[in-house]
């Protein structure tokens, strides 16, 4: 233990005699170490981003769309499918089930207007989707759809583009030509792209069918483009995803499971194929990132070396007076494991700084927990150790004679 604490302190007072150098070989540890940090911590938000804004949607539902493909580009997906996922003998795992009709269309109050997804739903829709508390007025009833009143609900983006921060219910709006009066405006959800519902309009599907778009399935149904049902619990998902199979084979005379003419993903599937997507991308990314850690490494054995060579005649010295080689050993390798070890901890420090201000900028919250500095500095150091062996080895294997007689 005498003999480590000697070699420790004898590593120490090396690199401090050469700062600048020590500082300059640091360096690739610490662009290596913030880069891995920095590009992890926003891989992990990102990934947090995508699970909140999958479960905002709604809580255990299960989406269903129609197999364009399988039926020639032809809705398959009908009213009359949604009242047999509705029966409890067919789907007794199933709570609500709805459908939906969407078009885009301009809305327009005044001289204003914005584009935006128009979707007529039944009042249930809002129940899976976690939209029940609207930020003003009250949504539409199913008296409402039954007499197919012009009626409309805004998102909050699409209400705050066109009246502002002003409560908008009782207002009128223009939507393919015809007035509609804003009942409600939702609550701000959240999230980025045109089909979030801060950028959408909602009304009666009646109301939808009768006035702005209508379409069939290839038997003359009343088709829609999707349904989204919601189970009992999360735990019954994936029964209840099987209840809906089943059903829907049964009324599309699907004889077999190739021949499905719809499509059906779960909310446990999406956020499992997402975290599969998003986690991946995280580990190449830091991969990436960790190459600049071996560049970090290249750049410690090279200055190491050229330690060893300034150094010939010290190291002579000790051996002359005792020494043993591990004692030389030691010496070099505890040098090269505190230079990755501070130029890691430094990185840590540089990388968290950079995705906390970095993460602001793309609406992402960098996530930072103990894995992700565990193994950026772990990784420091185990490149630090495995390039600082070969200059140790080779300072250690001197011989005294040789090493006093060095120019």
């Amino acid at each position: 233990m005498v003999d480590l604490v000697e070699s420790f302190q004898t590593a120490m007072d090396s690199l401090r005699a050469n700062k600048m150098r020590s500082i300059l070989t640091m360096l690739g540890v610490i662009i290596g170490v913030a880069a891995v940090i920095a590009l992890m911590s926003i891989g992990k938000g990102f990934s947090a981003y995508v699970s909140k804004e999958i479960q905002s949607a709604g809580t255990n539902w299960i989406y269903v769309t129609a197999d364009l493909d399988a039926s020639d580009g032809a809705q398959t997906l009908s009213e009359g499918d949604i009242r047999a996922i509705s029966d409890p003998s067919n789907a007794p795992h199933v709570t609500e089930v709805t459908g939906a009709v969407y078009a885009s269309r301009k809305v327009v109050f005044g001289k204003k207007s914005r584009s935006s997804t128009v979707v007529g739903v039944t009042p249930n829709y809002f129940v899976i989707s976690n939209l029940t508390s609207p930020d003003y007025g009250a949504l539409f009833t199913q008296s409402d759809v039954d007499s197919s009143q012009r009626v409309v609900v805004l998102g909050h983006q699409v209400a705050t583009d066109l009246v502002g921060t002003a409560n908008p219910v009782g207002q009128t709006v223009k939507i393919g030509g015809m007035d509609y009066k804003v009942i409600a405006e939702l609550v701000e959800k959240g999230g980025s792209g045109d089909n979030t519902p801060d950028t959408m309009a909602f009304m009666p599907i009646t109301t939808m069918r009768s006035h702005i778009t209508s379409i069939r399935t290839k038997q003359g149904q009343q088709a829609v483009n999707f349904i989204i049902a919601q189970a009992t619990s999360e735990n019954d998902l994936d029964v209840a995803e099987h209840e809906i199979t089943q059903t829907l084979r049964k009324q599309h005379q699907v004889v077999y499971a190739g021949q499905d003419d719809f499509q059906i993903i779960s909310q446990t599937q999406m956020l499992s194929t997402f975290s599969n997507i998003t986690g991946t991308i995280t580990l190449f990314l830091g991969a990436i990132a960790g190459v600049s850690l071996l560049v970090g490494g290249i750049g410690i054995m090279n200055i190491m070396l050229v330690s060893v060579t300034e150094r010939t005649k010290e190291i002579g010295l000790r051996k002359a007076i005792g020494a043993m080689r591990r004692d030389i050993l030691i010496q070099f390798m505890i040098e090269a494991l505190m230079l990755s070890l501070v130029g890691g901890v430094i990185g840590v420090a540089l990388g968290w700084g950079i995705a906390l201000v970095l993460g602001p900028a793309i609406k992402i919250d960098a996530v930072m927990d103990l894995g992700i500095i565990g193994l950026a500095t772990g990784f420091a150091a185990a490149v630090g150790l495995g390039f600082g062996i070969y200059p140790a080895w080779r300072a250690a294997r001197l011989r005294p004679i040789e090493a006093l007689r060095y120019e």
